[in-house]
């Protein structure tokens, strides 16, 4: 069964940057994890096909693949985390920063949401890097798409589970679903309502 645009899955992944042989920055294989000392928990990642769930080169490459079987693809910056850009390096006065102690350079911040490395520090004045650290960079990915997710209400639980809702109910009415949750956002509930014949109402 090869998988398409809009199927739901579970993905496992290593990511490596430039070559099969470079430096891991991103698994969600829990053995690799293990070895790397990673102290938080790893596991594969569910995501629907298409939906931009993850960097547009791998979300490309799964389309036509296989469940089970291991593949590998190198992706170039303009489909992972772009080229850097000469105007995302900016220089801040460092009276702008309340806390001084976090100024030391190679430290990184989030600045308005956005991750901000520090270059330099000197002379009151701070230099930032506002790309993405993996900005410019080809990577190299390894990964076996784990099955297909075909179940309704589990489907439901991967966009939540993406966007990070955890208040919420799941019931079901004369085989219909229905989601009882306080409030959603917009896109995510046309998103719902895309893939998923559901009702939705409020939490009490």
């Amino acid at each position: 069964m090869e998988i398409k645009k809009g199927d739901f899955i579970e993905l496992e992944f290593t990511g490596k940057i430039d070559n099969a042989n470079g430096e891991i920055f991103d698994t969600t294989n829990s053995e690799i994890a293990k070895k790397l000392g990673y102290k938080r928990e790893v596991k594969p990642i569910r995501i629907i096909v298409g939906e931009g769930m993850i960097i547009d080169g791998l979300d490309k490459a799964l389309e036509g693949k296989e469940i089970g079987k291991q593949y590998s693809i190198e992706i170039m910056p303009n489909e992972a985390f772009g080229e850097r850009k000469r105007e995302l390096i900016k220089i801040v006065p460092a009276n702008a920063f309340k806390d001084k102690s976090l100024l030391r350079e190679g430290n990184t911040l989030v600045i308005d949401g956005f991750l901000a490395r520090i270059v330099k520090v000197g002379s009151g004045r701070v230099l930032l890097d506002l790309n993405h650290p993996l900005a410019g960079k080809k990577l190299y990915y390894e990964f076996k798409i784990l099955k297909k997710i075909e179940n309704e209400e589990e489907k439901l639980k991967v966009i939540l589970e993406y966007f990070g809702i955890k208040d919420y109910k799941i019931e079901k009415k004369d085989g219909k679903l229905i989601l009882k949750i306080k409030k959603l956002d917009k896109t995510i509930e046309a998103l719902i309502k895309k893939y998923i014949k559901i009702e939705i109402t409020n939490l009490e």
